[in-house]
């Protein structure tokens, strides 16, 4: 079981958390447990790239008819699924999923999980930095004048 058996995926407070590999119907948990999964693309054996992070109330029903399982597979080279130990609170199997999210990064997740408010500000500012925007910029463009500029 060294190449499917139990991995660990760190989130991005440093938390470390325990998964199992399931490749069958057989491996997946029993009908009513919850807990996190993660999409898994293995490159090159020992490479693992995590493509989406979801959580479940029932992971059963969950991962057999998930409809990002496809896409995962055809577009993006999935090639398991890991699936966490039992976590039977919704709000600390949010908790895990947002930590995953923000420390794994995966592909899939389209909607980017705000940690705080303040969130969107230092996106906006880190926009500007990539696109080389200034404040004066953005006020020439849109046609007004700045008396700070």
């Amino acid at each position: 079981m060294l190449l499917f058996g139990a991995h660990t995926w760190r989130g991005e407070s440093g938390t470390r958390y325990r998964f199992k590999s399931v490749l069958t119907k057989g491996g997946l948990p029993p009908e009513g447990i919850g807990g996190i999964y993660i999409f898994i693309r293995r490159r090159w054996v020992f490479f693992l790239e995590p493509l989406y992070v979801g959580k479940a109330h029932d992971l059963r029903s969950r991962l057999l008819g998930h409809e990002k399982w496809p896409r995962a597979f055809w577009y993006y080279g999935a090639t398991e699924r890991h699936v966490s130990e039992p976590i039977r609170d919704e709000i600390d199997r949010r908790r895990v999923e947002e930590d995953l999210i923000h420390g794994l990064r995966p592909r899939m997740n389209d909607v980017e999980i705000p940690k705080a408010g303040h969130d969107a500000k230092a996106h906006g500012a880190q926009l500007r930095r990539w696109f080389g925007l200034s404040m004066a910029q953005k006020s020439q463009a849109s046609g007004t004048t700045s008396a700070s500029a």
